[in-house]
């Protein structure tokens, strides 16, 4: 299989999925684990080849013209993210399968997520900037259909569409600092700016575009101030929160901060934004969770910190914190994929979200309960968890960090407090004790819904009690293709008595008193003045502004009547193009023509005159007749002046419309005055100025040169390319064809209009 194939595979069977979904039933919904399944098998196929040091590049031309190429880079960091995509996405697509089984449109449900992995694979593969632009603009939308996937709840709406706007306008900030890049590397390949560091760093607008750039990329991962929008996107079904929030698509953000450690890591503007970034949003999203009720939020929020944790150990970016940051990847992945599932399974079996109303569900429920508590203890980081390795690393990341190393460790570790909470909260309160008789479920979940959450919690201990193949095979080549240099680690999970182990302790045990006071945490109330000021009141203010200028603009603009729509149009136009005609007067050579015949003024005043007739008539067919009288005159011009088949076209025409109004018009009632003195005067005014604008420009062009490029192109391309030797004809239906089928599209459809009115029977 090609990798184009592989990333395009998601994008060719997702709108087969409903008509297949329909026909096969309910009993094959497995069937679409299989596609993230033959995704996994081929990007394992990688992995023996990643770690012994080698990558992958596969490049097609796209736009060549504008050196844009749909170039695929298979390194260490990128199948990394691959992996974790397929592979989770096998346990995604089983568990959505069974948790949304007798949904009418499960088939839908299918199509957005088959789109949403396909978008994502591009993501982390693609090597063009623009191409990865564009992948990462189609996961914001698949992820909007998806969050709103249950579209007739209007919470669920209002999340999708939160989603979409903030990480749309990051994705526009993206784009922007992208072409910057560009323009200043003077390409659009990830591949190459790396080895542009130098070149790109010193460059006075290199601050600019890392600014557009993180801008994207903290409104993907869910950064501070733009957190809000994760933990509203819950509103999504169960395997979309286990999928696009917690393993995939809020990790883009992440991805990219990543791809562009080896080119700005270290700089000023990196270490002073990224660290205090994610140090906040770590600590915010650690509390924010513990005041959490319903378990969707309460991990979601825990995914901010999550987020938080990755963002800041990209921005100290020694060795240590890069190592740190992609064992705390994994980890998160499998634990909180897995947690998510979890509590999938409690809405599903019970109908309760609420992990405090839940208890004593390891008698009924064993399978889930082993799952739940492996994965737990590897968010709470304790041994001997895959978790507990990345918390031991990410320590001593901070430790030994360069800036702030005290500040940052008393700030993760009260966050690292917090989320011992929250694993206690998911892990212990639902499945010990006793419980409402009405919330015990009679038996285990269905094996598509427990298989999941197992084999990743499992996943998550064994990774930690052996660790050296996982770092062999996957963490060594993912650290050295951020840091752009080879790096071998080695991970222990006992690393002996040291102040990190002693932090851990402290965490651990800081976690429990926490859990056990958790009403405490949760008691005092957010202050109005902060709720006031919060980001996600910040985006409701704004979105309502916008709801406002909407409105206003719609009242004003699309008033209903024609007259005003004309009236705006022309005094824009009138605006817009005779300003520069005005202000640029000096420059513009106005030709002033003299007549070369007494007809040329006999029909230069005929013309006025009928039209101020036109105007001032009472009677319609007196109004027509005279608006015929200007066409005519018209078209002796263009005879007069050289132009006979357009005399003649005009001629036609003119003839055709003044018989039709007269027969259209003749029916309807005289004149009558609707309009004030003031309303007509103004339109004196504004058709005053649009004939003095028109005027003013023909005048100009008069006095400008014709380009002789033009005429002599037009003249030697018409028979060697066109075949004809009427160059005027040649220009119509060769040259500028579009443009004479648009013509002939618009004459079609008045001839349908002329031909119903010629058909239309008016009661007397």
């Amino acid at each position: 299989m090609d990798v184009l194939l592989a990333v395009l595979s998601g994008f060719l069977l997702a709108p087969l999925a409903p008509w297949l979904d329909r026909r096969l039933g309910k009993r094959w919904g497995w069937m679409w684990a299989l596609v993230p399944l033959g995704l996994l098998l081929f990007f394992l196929r990688f992995v023996p080849a990643l770690a012994r040091g080698e990558a992958f590049t596969r490049r097609l031309p796209w736009i060549p013209r504008l050196d844009v190429h749909l170039s695929f880079h298979l390194d260490g960091l990128s199948v990394l993210f691959a992996l974790l995509i397929s592979g989770i996405g096998v346990f995604i697509f089983l568990y959505a399968a069974c948790y949304l089984e007798g949904h009418p449109h499960r088939g839908r449900f299918f199509l957005s997520l088959l789109g949403f992995m396909a978008s994502m694979l591009g993501l982390v593969l693609a090597d063009n900037a623009i191409a990865l632009f564009v992948f990462w603009e189609l996961t914001s939308l698949s992820s909007y259909l998806l969050i709103g996937f249950e579209h007739e709840r209007e919470r669920a709406r209002s999340a999708a569409l939160q989603a979409l706007l903030v990480t749309g306008a990051g994705g526009l900030a993206l784009l922007a600092g992208w072409l910057l890049l560009g323009q200043i590397g003077g390409g659009i390949e990830l591949s190459q700016w790396r080895h542009q560091r130098e070149q790109l760093i010193v460059h006075p607008h290199a601050e600019w575009a890392l600014a557009l750039i993180l801008l994207g990329a903290f409104t993907k991962s869910a950064q501070f101030p733009f957190h809000f929008w994760l933990p509203n996107a819950m509103e999504a079904p169960t395997p979309v929160s286990a999928y696009l929030h917690s393993a995939t698509m809020v990790k883009a953000g992440v991805y990219l901060l990543a791809r562009l450690q080896p080119i700005f890591g270290g700089t000023e503007l990196w270490n002073a934004t990224i660290v205090p970034v994610g140090a906040v949003t770590l600590s915010l999203g650690a509390l924010l969770a513990v005041r959490q009720r319903e378990a969707k939020r309460l991990l979601a929020y825990s995914t901010v910190s999550a987020l938080g944790v990755l963002t800041l150990l990209l921005g100290v970016g020694t060795p240590t914190a890069v190592m740190a940051a992609m064992v705390f990847l994994l980890a998160h992945a499998l634990y909180k994929a897995a947690l998510f599932l979890i509590a999938g399974i409690w809405d599903h079996e019970m109908g309760a979200r609420e992990p405090e109303r839940l208890a004593g569900l390891r008698r009924t429920m064993p399978i889930t309960t082993a799952a739940a508590v492996l994965a737990a203890a590897s968010l709470a980081g304790l041994p001997p968890s895959l978790g507990f390795l990345s918390k031991e690393l990410f320590y001593e990341a901070l430790r030994t960090a360069p800036r702030w190393p005290l500040l940052l460790l008393a700030n993760a570790v009260l966050a690292g407090m917090a989320l011992v909470a929250v694993a206690g909260l998911m892990g212990v309160r639902p499945f010990f004790g006793r419980g409402p008789i009405e919330l015990q479920p009679r038996h285990e979940a269905p094996w598509p819904l427990w298989l999941g959450p197992s084999l990743l919690s499992l996943g998550g201990t064994i990774s930690g009690l052996w660790p050296a193949s996982l770092e062999r095979m996957l963490l060594n080549p993912a650290i050295t293709a951020v840091l752009g240099e080879s790096v071998h680690t080695h991970l222990a999970l006992w690393p002996g008595l040291n102040p990190v182990l002693l932090l851990s302790v402290l965490t651990i045990v800081g976690g429990i008193g926490m859990y056990a006071g958790r009403g405490i945490v949760r008691a005092p109330a957010l202050p109005s003045v902060l709720a006031r000021f919060a980001p996600s009141a910040a985006y409701a203010s704004l979105l309502n502004g916008i709801y406002v200028l909407a409105r206003l603009q719609t009242r004003v603009l699309q008033s209903g009547h024609l007259r005003y729509y004309l009236l705006t149009i022309i005094a824009w136009t009138v605006s817009i193009v005779g300003y520069p005609l005005v202000t640029r007067a000096d420059g513009v050579a106005l030709r002033r023509p003299a007549p070369e015949h007494v007809l040329d003024i006999g029909l230069a005043l005929i013309i006025p005159l009928a039209a101020l007739a036109a105007v001032r008539f009472t009677s319609r067919l007196a109004a027509i007749a005279t608006l015929g009288v200007v066409g005519y005159a018209i078209a002796l011009l263009y005879m007069i002046f050289g132009a006979p088949d357009l005399a003649l076209t005009q001629f036609m025409v003119e003839s055709l419309t003044v018989i039709l109004f007269v027969l259209i018009f003749y029916h309807l009632p005289r004149f009558t005055t609707l309009s004030g003195r003031w309303a007509r005067a103004r339109d004196v005014v504004v058709s005053l100025l649009a004939g003095g604008m028109v005027s003013g420009l023909v005048l100009s062009i008069l006095g400008m040169s014709p380009p002789d490029a033009i005429s002599e192109y037009f003249v030697h391309k018409s028979v060697p390319e066109a075949h004809g030797r009427n160059v005027v004809n040649v220009i119509l239906v060769d040259f500028r064809a579009l443009d004479t089928l648009g013509e002939i599209t618009v004459l079609a459809l008045a001839g349908l209009g002329v031909y119903a009115l010629m058909r239309l029977r008016v009661e007397e």
